[in-house]
């Protein structure tokens, strides 16, 4: 039995050129970009390939730029690949959807065209995301409590992406409340240059609308298993799925969870599917103290060499 995960990864991982290698060779993946771009009406090639960093972060950008380079490496190795699960960080989670047949690639491509382009528009200057470093999970979520109660603001824990990192999203006053104490427990905490309070109650108009298209979508069983960041679990029926999708803007990316739940279900090789290999470095703290193998391919160069 197969003990490979493949993992995608999100915002954040973009990079100049990603994906331009393995388009230019192979016509099926310069396919996904042309209709990407057709569908989210942005110059996601010119933006990615000859832009600037600036445009590069853009979320209605980057949220179909990168799931395309993410699908194209997934299409271009699936042959030569038998997962025992898969999952994705945030975004990657909807590659993921792509990969394992719940969503075809081309409602993939669709949702999260739509997804990045709502999220785009949360924008408010009194809310935002920080990084969390140096604290452990409790340590974090008493500052967050403390955050919350001190102002009356809304804060929680976004991300739980390893026992040494996290991400607080919320109220900008809470987040410099929790700040407070994040400091006095010797931790750090990093404000992210994001325009909104990312998987928060904060964005949940942007959520409903999102849950509305999705629930037009058809929905599949997966090929393989799926751990889904809302519940760290894996689930098998469609409708369920969707449900679990239909929270995920709001939900915590429980990546930590996610990780150990497949290492005790056998995953001992990760392979990571996209740009910069930031979820294959996650995976030391991850699983420290555990034998497991992880590498990262983001190019046509380390693809042609797995193949």
């Amino acid at each position: 039995m197969s003990d490979l995960s493949i993992l995608f990864p999100g915002q954040g991982s973009q990079e100049p050129g990603m994906g331009r290698d393995l388009a230019e060779k192979w016509s099926t993946a310069m396919d996904m970009w042309k209709f990407a771009e057709a569908e989210s009406g942005l110059p996601l090639r010119e933006i990615y390939w000859e832009g600037d960093a600036s445009d590069m972060a853009k979320t209605d950008a980057l949220q179909p730029g990168l799931t395309v380079v993410n699908l194209s490496i997934w299409s271009y190795l699936k042959e030569s690949l038998k997962p025992a699960a898969t999952a994705g960080h945030s975004l990657g989670e909807f590659a993921s959807l792509g990969a394992s047949g719940i969503l075809s690639v081309e409602d993939t491509i669709k949702a999260v065209c739509l997804r990045g382009k709502l999220m785009s528009q949360v924008s408010n200057e009194d809310h935002g995301m920080a990084a969390v470093l140096k604290l452990d999970q409790a340590a974090v979520e008493e500052a967050v409590e403390f955050g919350a109660s001190e102002t009356g603001k809304e804060l929680r824990v976004a991300n739980y992406n390893s026992p040494a990192q996290y991400v607080i999203s919320g109220e900008k006053a809470a987040i410099d409340a929790a700040g407070t104490v994040i400091k006095e427990k010797k931790g750090r905490a990093i404000p992210l240059p994001v325009s909104g309070a990312f998987h928060s109650p904060l964005i949940q108009d942007a959520a409903d609308e999102f849950a509305a298209y999705l629930g037009k979508l058809d929905w599949n069983a997966p090929a393989f298993p799926v751990y889904f960041n809302a519940t760290a679990e894996t689930e098998s029926n469609p409708d369920a799925i969707k449900k679990i999708m239909c929270s995920q803007m709001t939900s915590s990316v429980r990546w930590i969870e996610i990780v150990s739940n497949q290492y005790a279900a056998g995953a001992r090789n990760f392979l990571e599917l996209g740009p910069k290999g930031v979820l294959t470095k996650l995976l030391v703290a991850n699983l420290k103290g555990k034998e497991y193998e992880g590498k990262g391919i983001g190019n046509l160069e380390q693809a042609e060499a797995l193949k």
